[in-house]
């Protein structure tokens, strides 16, 4: 199954990026880094959970799709795009930075990983959604990396946390589970402090290479 939906996504990726000639490198290549349009698995590195949106609403908070973890590797829904954010010079192919603000697609509802001040379901927390579209992204969707340790790109397997710029959270899980719609699947909300909760790894996917300036 991982299979499959591996080869699904590399056929989704050429489908978005039709113009991008280069060849994607195997996330089974260790280290391999990050760059704008890559489409991949983001893993929280405690519970082992992937981070996983679907066409479901909130039934509380901002009523927006929401976003949970989701404990199998094969889930198609666990993949995101990885995109700069509007008005920059970052290109496809371009490596990220520590520090650098990112937006995270869904590779199957086209929203952008987003947050806000509603309360998240579960932990009373602050909330995480995907809201917008291919034409329709604020800066609710903007995420700064962090990367732990002395790296200075973003790369697979590197210990990062995912600050949101509009209130300071961090991309956060725990395993607080739901019980009825997304049964199994655990919270992901957004919290001020810095914990263990908040490391997330970049784990399967399709990586674009590094783009070489000529």
């Amino acid at each position: 199954m991982a299979v499959l939906f591996f080869g699904i996504a590399m056929v989704l990726l050429f489908s978005m990026y039709s113009v991008y000639s280069a060849t994607p490198v195997s996330a089974a290549s260790e280290g391999v880094q990050i760059t704008y349009g890559s489409v991949i698995k983001l893993m929280h590195e405690k519970t082992k959970f992937r981070l996983h949106s679907h066409d479901v609403p909130y039934g509380s908070g901002s009523g927006q799709q929401s976003v949970t973890g989701f404990p199998g590797v094969d889930d198609s829904n666990s993949y995101w795009i990885v995109k700069p954010i509007p008005d920059t010079s970052a290109k496809q192919g371009d490596a990220i930075k520590s520090g650098e603000l990112v937006r995270l697609q869904h590779m199957r509802t086209r929203k952008w990983l987003h947050s806000h001040l509603h309360a998240s379901p579960i932990s009373g927390n602050m909330e995480v959604s995907c809201f917008g579209g291919e034409e329709e992204s604020d800066t609710g969707d903007y995420w700064r990396v962090e990367i732990e340790g002395n790296g200075k790109t973003w790369r697979q397997e590197q210990r990062v946390r995912l600050q949101h710029v509009d209130t300071g959270g961090y991309l956060h899980s725990h395993d607080k589970k739901y019980t009825r719609i997304a049964g199994g699947q655990q919270e992901v909300c957004s919290v001020r402090e810095k914990k263990a909760d908040n490391i997330w790894l970049a784990a399967e996917g399709v990586y674009l290479p590094v783009k070489e300036s000529k």
